[in-house]
């Protein structure tokens, strides 16, 4: 155990939580929310928060949205809980049957758990066990994008490999390749020479063999700092996946359902990926869920009267009923109002021009869907641990609007139900915020 001087325990936080991402020792005390409706979060104090990121990228339609609340009261009615090994029930019957309506068809089966990471730990396994079992016991390498992110558990952190936050972990994470992802934006003239430089490295390495798969965040890469590529980037990837019989995997935690514009990356970009991870917005905020997507060939190469030849990876709260009701219920709002999610860029792009487009202190604009990015020009170096960062989000907070940039990019992902008014109050404030600096 280890033990603490007096003055250690003075000077450390009184309350037991321990939060994420958070330096708890420099990070301001955390605001305590007592309820949230629509855009808007409502603190202790009476204060009211716009909600400019949907709560991490969850909260796809708001909170409290008396949809997913009625789903979830009525399904705590009749069943909270159940053995997912030997035992189903229709919650999860209806969300799988409704993804595989919405994603490509080369995805036909559904392999529940319960978050972001866990999902792309899944696809993980699930590859790497897929070639075994069809006998190519050489395929024990992946290839990922410079920059991607696909969660903070030891696989996932190694699917990524490239971010700085995960340094001290280095001698428990997997080897695996990087290749440079082509983020391009508004104007970009590099575009097309960073796509082929791109493409070549993965050509190289795919020459080499002993891929089991390509990682990709598709269109967006996130947490790297809202990052995108476009459609034409993924369709060569994906043709040549296929030309070197390598597995294409889509990370769609965050892109999924509407954020890109169309319910899914992979539809927009008109590409279709062997396995795809889900989670984030796929129980619109509501439960922890998650879900990865499998192709039929996949799914046969388990199918086997052998033993061993079995997916053996479980979780205790695997497909729960709950979450699955209120992921029914969410998909369904997607389903009857489409418009909320396909018509956000064009409100981007009208309030960018109107307040930030010529600004001295932005560069590299980006859209996609109701996803909006730009860099704050600073002196420091780029990158998640620009000490812009902190600055920028205690103004955003004192102005009433949460705003959490990624180093000097500043991004805006809102819940789908936002008002027009509410949209361009956003802009007006990183207008009158910038016009500080």
């Amino acid at each position: 155990m280890v033990s603490m001087t007096a003055n250690q325990e003075h000077i450390s936080s009184s309350s037991p939580i321990w939060q994420p991402f958070t330096q708890m020792k420099t990070a301001p005390a955390p605001l305590k929310v007592v309820r949230g409706k629509g855009a808007l979060l409502e603190l202790a104090d009476g204060r009211q928060i716009l909600d400019c990121i949907s709560s991490w990228w969850v909260t796809i339609h708001g909170h409290s949205h008396p949809v997913l609340a009625e789903a979830l009261y009525k399904q705590a009615q009749t069943l909270e809980h159940v053995i997912f090994a030997g035992f189903t029930h229709e919650p999860a019957q209806k969300l799988a049957d409704k993804l595989i309506g919405h994603t490509p068809d080369s995805l036909t089966r559904i392999f529940f758990s319960d978050n972001g990471s866990t999902a792309v730990e899944v696809a993980l396994k699930m590859a790497f066990q897929y070639w075994l079992n069809v006998g190519e016991t050489n395929r024990t390498s992946f290839i990922s994008f410079e920059g991607g992110y696909h969660g903070d558990t030891v696989g996932a952190m190694s699917a990524g490999r490239s971010s700085l936050w995960w340094e001290p972990f280095a001698p428990l994470m997997f080897p695996g390749d990087v290749v440079p992802f082509p983020a391009t934006f508004d104007g970009d003239a590099e575009v097309e020479s960073k796509e082929a430089e791109s493409l070549d490295k993965l050509e190289f390495l795919l020459q080499q063999g002993g891929c089991a798969g390509i990682f990709i965040e598709p269109l967006v890469q996130g947490a790297g700092g809202m990052r995108m590529c476009r459609p034409e980037f993924l369709r060569a990837i994906a043709q040549m996946a296929r030309q070197y019989n390598v597995l294409l995997i889509y990370d769609e935690v965050m892109t999924g359902f509407g954020r890109t514009g169309e319910l899914f990356a992979s539809v927009k970009s008109g590409t279709a990926p062997d396995i795809m991870c889900l989670s984030k917005g796929l129980s619109g905020g509501c439960l922890p869920l998650s879900v990865t997507m499998a192709s039929e060939d996949i799914y046969q190469a388990f199918w086997r009267d052998e033993s061993d030849k079995a997916f053996y990876h479980g979780h205790s709260y695997t497909g729960n009923p709950l979450a699955c009701a209120v992921g029914v219920a969410s998909l369904e709002l997607l389903e009857q109002n489409p418009n909320v999610y396909q018509g956000m860029e064009k409100l981007h792009r009208k309030y960018l021009n109107q307040w930030l487009i010529n600004h001295p202190k932005l560069e590299r604009i980006r859209t996609c869907g109701t996803i909006a990015a730009m860099d704050v020009k600073t002196e420091s170096v780029s990158g998640y641990f620009n000490d812009i960062a902190p600055v920028l989000k205690a103004r955003f907070l004192e102005a009433g609007f949460l705003l959490r940039p990624l180093g000097n990019t500043l991004y805006l992902m809102p819940p789908y139900c936002i008002s027009p008014d509410e949209l361009e109050s956003i802009y007006r404030v990183i207008r009158q915020v910038l016009d500080t600096l």
